[in-house]
């Protein structure tokens, strides 16, 4: 750490007497909202912890792990540079005992509520004590009360739609006289446009990382060289500036195009339109109040506007308070089978995929209210994670793009990441846990209130109904539609391309689950019309693929339609 506590060292205020301590976690990297907001930089010091506790619970992508720890490092630098006493740990301990040790020096701390159940359940113990208060989380746009009022006395279902129109009215945002501009609150059926390579696609900004940031690198490079994915630090915002610069390019170049191909996805531009400031946002180098005004007020379309705006106010607060409400799904409302729990951290099919074992953390304090997440699987999916997607070839384009896109970058936009990594796995009949696990790791902005309401409830329907109204499946027509992925390919998505007979036989598979769903009618009665033969080639395919992508072996072009001589 070098070059970092040289930094850290020149700028820390000598005199870190009589100052209120304030614990700021890996997430709460901002100084615009909470106690770092409320006080003036001379009566504030704050603790940071640098933990191979956290690092070692899963093997996060490795851009992940550079992206916490180059952005914490730079804030302690960043908080100490403008008057703020700084004490920056480095352990390998869960934070429980760090911060109990901390405060036995300093006095009590104080935190804004973690945003991660995990880091909640670690330091509960100290939570109301004379070593840590717990005050509200500010970064948030929304309140409990925001969730509960918007869905009315009746309980779950719970729905987002409900839950946006509530917040729009409260909030004002893009509402004109009491209406929703543009006459619609939602803008979605505008944004469904194939991008066929015009406007251009704007390349993504690069970052010069400095010597603090290289030296997370290095680390990484030795501490956590068994962590996969690739190490970019040209692409990594690590400071402040950067992530304003990041912001600033979002606006200037993404936002005027971002509606219409919201859902596009092509093998020319890995983000297309996105803003890729998720990362940042969920660890509040941006602030989500922020970004949702500025689009308010930036020139452009109404249906981008409106897009950006939804999924970040709307999405994102939503699964927030869904996660939050349910105590991650380990409890669920009456009417609700609560889920198993999983008592270790998953690995997302790492340990399989590599033959390896994973490395637990070394920390003897282990807290034992820490589990590997709840296990609601609605679909009754119990298939291990293929290695396809570990980086091993499928044989579908679609699928090996997206998986190289994850490993390199640690991020793709929201339909990759639904309509053909969510959609295959749920198909192939993965474990709804161990898909979400795998998502955990390999994405640089997935945390557990995030990842778990998207894959385990969304993405996977592992909840069935509870706040998504039906599975996002779907046969290859999607993709093809939205993508140049299938061009190709050695399969055609309208004759030989297995995910076609493969959606069929979900359905014929779960037709006793999803019978009573009414967005489902149409394409059960569909399934239903299909002659008997028809439907054993359709279940011999996806059982065939099942077995191959299981046992990491390449699909050929015969493996679409029985029978697969040769196989």
């Amino acid at each position: 750490m070098s070059a970092f506590r040289d930094a850290l060292d020149r700028h820390n205020p000598s005199d870190h007497d009589d100052r209120d301590w304030v614990f700021v976690p890996y997430d709460q990297l901002t100084d615009a909202v909470g106690p770092l907001a409320e006080k003036s930089p001379g009566e504030l010091g704050i603790v940071m912890v640098e933990t191979s506790w956290k690092g070692d619970r899963r093997p996060y992508h490795k851009q992940k792990l550079a992206l916490i720890l180059a952005n914490q490092r730079h804030f302690a630098v960043e908080q100490a540079s403008r008057g703020v006493a700084v004490q920056y740990l480095a352990d390998d301990r869960p934070y429980r005992p760090i911060l109990e040790d901390t405060a036995d020096e300093v006095g009590q701390l104080t935190v804004m509520e973690p945003a991660e159940r995990e880091l909640r359940m670690d330091l509960s113990p100290l939570a109301g004590t004379d070593k840590l208060e717990v005050v509200a989380h500010e970064g948030w746009m929304t309140t409990a009360d925001d969730f509960v009022t918007s869905q009315g006395d009746d309980g779950p279902p719970w729905r987002m739609d409900a839950f946006y129109r509530h917040l729009r009215r409260k909030t004002g945002i893009l509402m004109e006289d009491g209406s929703p501009a543009g006459g619609q609150f939602s803008h979605d059926g505008d944004n469904r446009e194939f991008w066929p390579g015009e406007p251009p696609a704007p390349e993504p900004p690069t970052f010069e990382p400095d010597a603090i940031t290289s030296e997370v690198a290095e680390l990484i490079d030795e501490r956590y060289d068994q962590h996969p994915g690739d190490l970019d630090l040209q692409a990594l915002p690590a400071t402040a500036d950067d992530a304003d610069a990041l912001w600033e390019w979002a606006k200037a170049r993404c936002m005027e195009s971002f509606g219409p191909y919201e859902d596009a996805m092509s093998t020319k531009s890995r983000g297309l339109f996105h803003t890729r400031i998720s990362p940042l946002l969920n660890i509040h180098r941006l602030l989500p109040e922020r970004t949702v005004r500025e689009v308010e007020s930036l020139d452009i379309p109404i249906n981008s506007k409106e897009g950006f705006i939804r999924q970040v106010l709307g999405w994102r607060e939503f699964m927030r308070h869904v996660h939050r409400e349910t105590d991650g799904f380990r409890e669920l409302p009456p009417g609700w089978d609560s889920p198993a729990i999983d008592e270790r951290p998953g690995r997302g099919g790492w340990e399989t995929w590599s033959g390896d074992t994973w490395a637990t953390p070394v920390a003897a304090e282990e807290s034992s209210s820490l589990d590997g997440g709840a296990l609601p699987n609605a679909l009754n999916a119990r298939r291990d994670l293929p290695p396809a997607y570990w980086g091993e070839e499928s044989g579908l384009r679609c699928l090996d793009v997206v998986v190289e896109e994850v490993l390199e970058d640690g991020w793709t936009h929201h339909i990759a990441r639904l309509m053909v990594l969510s959609n295959i796995g749920t198909l192939l009949g993965v474990s709804p846990r161990e898909l979400t696990d795998w998502f955990w790791v390999a994405y640089i902005d997935a945390f557990d209130w995030v990842v778990e309401p998207n894959v385990l409830g969304m993405g996977t329907f592992g909840l069935g109904e509870l706040f998504v109204t039906k599975p996002y499946v779907s046969g290859s027509n999607y993709i093809d539609k939205m993508s140049d992925y299938c061009s190709e390919c050695q399969f055609d998505p309208g004759s030989t391309c297995p995910l076609k007979p493969m959606y069929w036989a979900f359905l014929q598979e779960h037709e006793d689950e999803l019978d009573d769903n009414q967005r489902m009618g149409l394409m059960l009665g569909m399934m239903r019309n299909r002659s008997d033969e028809t439907k054993d080639d359709d279940m011999a395919v996806l059982e065939h693929v099942r077995d191959k992508l299981e046992a990491g072996q390449r699909l050929t072009e015969e493996d679409g339609t029985p029978p697969f001589d040769g196989n």
